[in-house]
């Protein structure tokens, strides 16, 4: 974790080099992939986000692998109190560059979902948007998502359509190591109702990795207590 997050959200701390929470594989994957392009996403904020946050009063959100901080920029620069967490050390290098550039505060955490021990039930708004959260026996990425949200809150997951579907590739990607929108729907239980549930077109910003995709899955879900 960057910072504590609990303060007041900053952009211009140094991001830690040793201070990373969670699988040491799953970070230096993210952290060769980041390596290998200057710019691995298209900088805009994604299109399903900016649709379902129209509407909602600024809170505290959660950015759940927040990359190179599209979203997290956005979403500060609309009156949110943004934390945004992120396995990757390069991706979030570059994050908090483009939020220095903007003027904006946030706060940086430098972890797994699963592994970062965010106060639990402290965020208004919960995005997620197209994770890479591996599965597990008991369910813990899922049950972090949900435990995140306020009462009152959304939880939003947002993901390419079919993906879960495929078959395993010869570049060793399995849709069965990751979780998947159906998966943390099937833990709601009376605690919460379903606002948004259904796939449509994507609305895609220009250029950056995952732009062929043309159809998202998207859930939306609110906690009643």
């Amino acid at each position: 974790m960057t910072d504590n997050i609990a303060g007041s959200p900053t952009s211009d701390s140094p991001l830690p080099t040793d201070g990373y929470v969670g699988d040491p594989a799953v970070r230096a994957e993210w952290d060769s992939r980041y390596t290998d392009r200057q710019q691995l996403w298209s900088g805009q904020p994604n299109g399903a986000l900016v649709a379902e946050v129209e509407g909602l009063k600024p809170g505290r959100v959660l950015d759940v692998g927040c990359g190179e901080g599209a979203d997290a920029v956005w979403l500060a620069r609309t009156g949110w109190d943004v934390t945004a967490l992120e396995v990757s050390g390069v991706a979030l290098e570059r994050a908090a560059g483009h939020a220095r550039d903007a003027g904006v505060g946030i706060r940086w955490v430098h972890a797994g979902l699963a592994e970062a021990a965010l106060p639990p039930a402290s965020f208004d708004l919960v995005s997620a948007q197209y994770p890479a959260l591996l599965r597990t026996p008991d369910a813990a990425a899922e049950r972090a998502l949900l435990a995140a949200v306020a009462p009152g809150g959304v939880l939003l997951l947002v993901h390419h359509a079919g993906m879960d579907t495929q078959q395993a590739d010869d570049r060793g990607f399995d849709p069965a190591d990751y979780v998947w929108p159906s998966m943390v729907a099937a833990l709601l239980d009376d605690d919460w109702v379903v606002e948004v549930d259904e796939q449509r077109p994507r609305v895609a910003p220009d250029g950056g990795a995952g732009a062929h995709h043309t159809d998202d899955v998207v859930l939306r879900a609110r906690r009643l207590r």
